[in-house]
Formats: C-alpha cells, structure tokens, sequence
C-alpha cells in the first residue's frame, strides 16, 4: 500500500491550518498543537524541519512563531510530502538508475516510472491554497471504477 507517514499527514494538516490564517501573523507550536489536536512535541519537531526545509519562516521572541514562507498557492502538495519524505517515488526504479539490482532485467521499470510521473505531475499541480476549501462530494480527479468499466477503449466499437 501506497501512503505518506503519520508525521507528513501531520506536517500537511499543520501548513494547511497556517495557509486558513489570513491574519498573516506567526503562530507559536503550542497553539498550532492544541487546535490541532497533536502532541507538542511531535508538532515542534515537524515546524523545526519544515522550516528547515524552506517552507516556513520562523520568529524568535515573544511574537514569534511559525509562518508559510510563501503563499499557499505556490506550495505544491508534491513539495510539502518531499520536504518531509523525500523524492515521492512508489518503487527503487523511480528513484533513478542505481537504485535497483533488477535494473537491467526487469520490465516494468518503464511502466512504473511513469506511474510515479503521473503521480508526481498530479500531487504537483494540488497546492496547499486548495487543500483549505472543501471539495464537492460529487468531485472525482478521474473517472471512477465504474465509469472506467463503462467505457470502450479506442478502436473497439460497441
């Protein structure tokens, strides 16, 4: 199974919990844990590393706190899982050449590499500015099972 640490889904929720501010105005870890309902510890250590990494700013002193270091609409959801993950890749070969010892012989590198693309160009395109407005229920980024099945691949006609 494909998923993001418990620490990223956290890091996602604290971001887009700064990117809902509109005051603009730094947040200390201790408030951002308790209207987040996490640990304190674990939400200082994801604001030190996220910081780290250049998506936050953060000020010392009695007004500090953390901030996004830019506008949630230039802050891709592919971003934030790589500051906090690393590259976003599903298997070894998606890493790039050297990864995997079945390199060479295997054939479904091609195949995964541009599952991961799809993958990557899709969590790229998603931005934390869109993450902090709630979705349609009828709302489907592609068609789904059944509607797939529905359908006739090109060539074959009905």
């Amino acid at each position: 199974m494909f998923r993001i640490s418990r620490l990223t889904d956290y890091g996602i929720v604290l971001l887009a919990h700064l990117a809902r501010e509109a005051d603009g105005a730094p947040h200390n870890a201790r408030e951002l844990a308790a209207q987040a309902n996490l640990p304190l510890p674990v939400v200082s250590k994801i604001l030190k590393h996220l910081t780290h990494q250049g998506l936050l700013v953060s000020q010392r002193g009695v007004k500090g706190g953390y901030g996004l270091a830019r506008e949630p609409r230039h802050i891709s959801v592919s971003e934030i899982i790589a500051a906090l993950e690393g590259p976003i890749a599903l298997t070894e070969c998606t890493l790039g050449p050297g990864h995997c010892d079945q390199e060479s012989v295997c054939a479904l590198r091609s195949p995964w590499q541009r599952i991961n693309q799809v993958i990557g160009d899709a969590l790229g395109r998603l931005t934390l500015a869109e993450l902090t407005h709630p979705l349609p229920e009828d709302w489907l980024p592609f068609p789904s099972p059944r509607e797939d099945a529905e359908r006739v691949p090109l060539g074959v006609k009905g």
